[in-house]
Formats: structure tokens, C-alpha cells, sequence
């Protein structure tokens, strides 16, 4: 599909690793990774090899054709493509809101037969994450976004596969990066998986929504320094 693709890019020097960079708009077909791009290039600036992802997403036409499996499928064969060109090193997953979801979500995913074979997350960066798949749809986040993604409300069983919130405790590491003062998905979305988790840590950052995507942004600066991918 044209939405299945990873744009990868290796350090000048000897690769510290690899982060892959996925990005959000509530899982939407009209959002796509192009504003997560600076990210990529920011971080391979620093030693890290990149993945940037694009995925299938809910609704019709170009970017359309997602929803739960198919967008999990892509984010999780794209990281184990990316794993395998970039040769070895840790394996960080870093998301954007709806992709900070996706970001964590495959740091489990091989607990479940259909990831199995996948290659294992050794950390996670969640950049205002939608980490709590069962409140985001009671609270409306993304006008009903959650329940175009998996089909349904809290009762279908995608939620088990798909909430990382369900998915606790989680056996590496977890940065969550969130503002207080995000309107689009609220801080709680953090704050409290945090609280529930063991191993997860949580970076309060000025900048609302989309301060933690601009690479010249205080929050940026921020959240490589914390969580250890800053060069």
C-alpha cells in the first residue's frame, strides 16, 4: 500500500541504535508522517539510526484502508524492517500522541500470537500519548477517534490487544512526555499510567500538543535530555 513505507537514515558515525519515529492525528487518514520528519533528521543528528513510519489509517483514500489490525500490523512489521537494515543496537520506539500510543503498544506486542516473531522494543518514548484506549473513548478524545479505530467501544476484545493501558506491567522502560497544558490529549493520559506503572517515568514539558515536535522547542530539548537520546 502507498502508506506502508519507513523512510531510514543512518548517523555519520557508528549508530548508537535505532529510533523509530512514529507519528500521530488520531490514527486519522488526513494526518500523515510528513510534520514528524524533523524529528528523524534531529535524531540521527545525534548518532541514532531512523525509522520514519507511515501507516495505514482510518478512513477512505490516500492513507485511508487502517483501523485495528491493519494499522498495528504496519507499525509492527515497519519496526522489524528497520531493525533488520539498521543492524543491530537498542530498539526505541518514540510516538506522537495517537503514534505515542502505537510507540508503547509495540514495546508489547509480542506478548500476542499475531506479533509473536517480533522484534523486541528494549524502550519506549510516549510524546503526549493516548495511553488509556478505554478512557479516551469515554472522554471523546479526537471527535469518537477511538471508536473508528478499533471498531467499537471498551467491550470489544480489541481493547485487550490494543490499550496498552491493559498491557501493565510493561518489561522495559517507558518515558512518558507530556504538557499540563495539552488540549488535545489531556495530561492524566500520562499522569496516570505512569502512577499504575512499574518502569515508566513520567517528563512534564511546556509547549501544549505540538511543542514536543518542534525540534527547536524547549520540550524537545527536554525530552532528549531525559530520556537519554540526546547526543
Amino acid at each position: 500500500d502507498p502508506s506502508q513505507w519507513v523512510d531510514l537514515r543512518r548517523p555519520a558515525g557508528t549508530s548508537r541504535g535505532l529510533v523509530v519515529v512514529v507519528h500521530g492525528g488520531f490514527w486519522k487518514a488526513q494526518y500523515d508522517a510528513s510534520y514528524a520528519e524533523p524529528m528523524a533528521v534531529d535524531l540521527a543528528a545525534r548518532g541514532w539510526a531512523t525509522a520514519l513510519v507511515e501507516y495505514r489509517r482510518v478512513g477512505e483514500g490516500v492513507g485511508g484502508g487502517g483501523g485495528w489490525p491493519a494499522t498495528a500490523d504496519d507499525v509492527s512489521a515497519a519496526i522489524d524492517l528497520a531493525a533488520r537494515e539498521a543492524g543491530g543496537g537498542p530498539v526505541v520506539t518514540l510516538g506522537h500522541s495517537a503514534g505515542g500510543h502505537l510507540a508503547v503498544w509495540a514495546a508489547a506486542r509480542t506478548r500476542f500470537a499475531r506479533w509473536a516473531d517480533g522484534v523486541s522494543v528494549t524502550q519506549a518514548v510516549s510524546l503526549a500519548g493516548v495511553l488509556d484506549l478505554t478512557r479516551a473513548h469515554a472522554d471523546g478524545l479526537g471527535s469518537g477517534a477511538v471508536e473508528r479505530f478499533l471498531g467499537g467501544g471498551p467491550g470489544e476484545a480489541a481493547y485487550d490487544l490494543a490499550d496498552p493501558s491493559r498491557h501493565l506491567p510493561l518489561e522495559v522502560p517507558v518515558w512518558c512526555v507530556h504538557a499540563r497544558d495539552d488540549e488535545d490529549v489531556p495530561f492524566a493520559q500520562s499522569a496516570d499510567y505512569v502512577a499504575r506503572a512499574q518502569g515508566a517515568r513520567l517528563v512534564e514539558v511546556p509547549g501544549g500538543h505540538f511543542g514536543l515536535v518542534d525540534v527547536a522547542h524547549p520540550a524537545w530539548s527536554r525530552m532528549v535530555e531525559a530520556t537519554g537520546l540526546a547526543g
